[in-house]
């Protein structure tokens, strides 16, 4: 027997419960790895409260750092004692032990701990799609990134000026407002007691922006879309402060012919050649020192509760890992 956390109803943190589990040999594609270290993320949140459904008694969890134990028939780009990482696939990472998809582990190289790893795979392979292939960033462009001093938003401001873009964040405090421009970003706006439209456009000299990435959701939506030049692509990719609520398609038209997307990692990685391409860019970038990788918050596995607690009362920044 083995330890996890699983859900049995959706709810709140008390719903994460930490029990036995029965771990058995991997089937056919599918490898049994040992956990060293698992991330923690938004969208764990979503799949425990209900707001992203998954399907009960579940466990949860989208990302970790391991060694493989066991590998089943048809599995031949992995044996045990390889160093490997995850971001997606079934929930089930919050383990000491699980089975999961072959096809959906990468390789760690050299140069990369575990705990780098799970504190960077979900959240480095989100920067990669959206900059590099949802709204490909250029040279001299000038960006908003919500949420910036979050574990995305600290590696995307990292990497867009290793790219040679202007940066614009917005975050929730005087103290997330240095560590983002310790990370890159060229301006900070504190939401709390600046209108950030108003700000990005003062900024950009009334210019605004030709893409924003927003993973807020409900609270910055039409304020998001008001900082777009025409043609600008607004980039929802989360809902920290709860769904978009419909709205009338024609706004987009009006405010000047305005796109929207709301992209997911699983799509952009569903196939084995994306998910490689994409992990190996973002270890490339890393390795490069372009990018680091800061483990801020640090948990027991079986404190997972706190762990939730503390994301979402937003008193955590950058990466948080849990350790079995």
């Amino acid at each position: 027997m083995s330890k996890a956390i699983r859900i049995h109803q959706a709810g709140g943190p008390e719903a994460l419960v930490y029990e036995d589990v029965e771990v058995g040999d991997p089937g056919a594609g599918q490898a049994r790895i040992r956990n060293k270290a698992i991330g923690l993320n938004f969208i764990d949140t979503y799949h425990r409260s209900g707001l992203y459904p998954v399907s009960l008694p579940s466990g949860i969890g989208l990302e970790a750092a391991g060694v493989v134990e066991a590998v089943g028939p048809g599995v031949d780009y992995l044996k045990p004692g390889d160093r490997v990482a995850h971001a997606g696939g079934p929930p089930g990472a919050y383990s000491e032990v699980r089975i999961i998809p072959a096809d959906r582990l990468v390789k760690i190289p050299d140069g990369i701990t575990d705990e780098q790893a799970a504190a960077m795979m979900l959240k480095g392979m989100t920067v990669q799609y959206l900059i590099r292939r949802t709204y490909r960033v250029q040279a001299g462009q000038t960006v908003l990134f919500h949420a910036a001093a979050g574990g995305v938003g600290l590696i995307a401001g990292q990497w867009l000026k290793a790219l040679g873009v202007t940066t614009i964040g917005t975050v929730g405090s005087d103290e997330k407002a240095e560590l983002a421009k310790a990370h890159g970003y060229d301006h900070t706006i504190v939401y709390t007691r600046e209108n950030f439209t108003d700000r990005v456009k003062e900024i950009t000299g009334g210019a605004k922006v030709p893409v924003v990435y927003d993973s807020v959701g409900k609270d910055t939506f039409m304020g998001s879309l008001d900082c777009l030049q025409p043609l600008g692509t607004l980039v929802v990719f989360g809902n920290g402060s709860g769904p978009v609520p419909a709205f009338d398609l024609g706004l987009l038209a009006q405010k000047g012919s305005l796109y929207v997307t709301r992209p997911t990692l699983m799509t952009y990685t569903a196939s084995r050649a994306d998910l490689v391409a994409s992990a190996n860019e973002l270890f490339d970038v890393v390795k490069s020192g372009k990018v680091k990788i800061e483990i801020n918050q640090t948990y027991a596995l079986k404190d997972a509760q706190q762990a939730h607690r503390d994301l979402e009362s937003r008193k955590t920044t950058g990466s948080t890992i849990l350790l079995p």
